[in-house]
C-alpha cells in the first residue's frame, strides 16, 4: 500500500483555495449607503498522518496507514469604509454574525440624519 502524500496535500490545498473564501461562506462585499461592508472569515486547518507494518514469522504480514484532515471556517465580522476612514465590527462568539447586522439599522439611520443636514443646509 503506498500513501501519495504530497499527491494528496496538493488535492487539499487545491479545495482549500476555491471554498475557504470569504465569498463562498458569508458573501461578498456590499454597499451600504456610503459605507462599504466587506465580510471577514477565520480558517484553522489541521493535517495528520501515519503508518506502519509488522512481519511475524515467514507467514504472517500486515501493513496499515492512516491519514485525516479538517477545517474550520467561523465569520467573525466586517471591515467598514467611508472614505478614508475604515472600522471593523465584530460578530463575537456570544452573539455571531447577528451582532454585525444589528449595527445595521444605526448606519442607516445616521445616512438619513446626514442627508437631512445636507437638504436643510442647501
Amino acid at each position: 500500500m503506498e500513501l501519495h502524500f504530497e499527491e494528496l496535500l496538493q488535492k487539499i490545498t487545491e479545495f482549500i483555495k476555491s471554498e475557504a473564501k470569504t465569498e463562498t461562506i458569508v458573501g461578498e462585499q456590499f454597499q451600504l449607503g456610503e459605507f462599504l461592508c466587506v465580510p471577514v472569515i477565520k480558517v484553522g486547518m489541521g493535517f495528520g498522518s501515519g503508518g506502519g507494518e509488522g512481519v511475524e514469522g515467514k507467514i504472517r504480514k500486515g501493513e496499515g496507514m492512516g491519514a485525516g484532515a479538517g477545517m474550520g471556517i467561523e465569520p467573525i465580522g466586517f471591515l467598514v469604509t467611508k472614505g478614508d476612514e475604515i472600522s471593523f465590527l465584530e460578530a463575537g462568539k456570544t452573539h455571531g454574525l447577528a451582532a454585525a447586522f444589528e449595527k445595521v439599522p444605526d448606519l442607516i439611520e445616521k445616512l438619513a440624519e446626514n442627508r437631512r443636514k445636507e437638504r436643510e443646509m442647501a
